[in-house]
């Protein structure tokens, strides 16, 4: 959890690096709270019009989905300036099938070793800080 309060801590920073574990941990917590807020929803009736509680949980995941959204971006660019790329990659997930594949692919990598043009690299960082 602390990973993902950090990612919101830093809502709209698309400059500098996030590792492996900030971006997967991030996108862990977010798929659970989606569904676990749609889970809530069709227990409470979905989208039945005669259920007002389920149109209530449909608009708290949609204003979360909107709160969330820039994180997701800024977390996804420093995931990718992580292993070297621009942040620009993003927009290959435009292309179907293949560009969701490739980003998953970039987003598993392992990160550049030492200080890249985005910044230093955040496992040495962190590393050099606890010794």
């Amino acid at each position: 959890m602390e990973w993902y309060v950090k990612v919101l801590k830093q809502y709209a920073e698309f400059e500098g690096r996030a590792r492996r574990k900030e971006f997967w941990m991030f996108s862990l917590v977010h798929f659970l709270i989606i569904m676990a807020l749609q889970t809530v929803m069709i227990m409470f009736g979905g989208m039945n019009p005669e259920s007002s509680i389920g149109l209530v949980i449909m608009s708290i995941l949609g204003l979360y989905s909107l709160a969330v959204f820039i994180p997701s971006l800024a977390v996804s660019v420093r995931r990718l300036h992580d292993t070297g790329r621009s942040g620009w990659w993003l927009l290959i997930g435009f292309i179907p099938v293949i560009g969701t594949i490739a980003l998953i692919v970039f987003y598993v990598q392992d990160s550049q070793p030492g200080a890249n043009q985005y910044g230093e690299n955040p496992k040495e960082v962190g590393s050099t800080a606890v010794a």
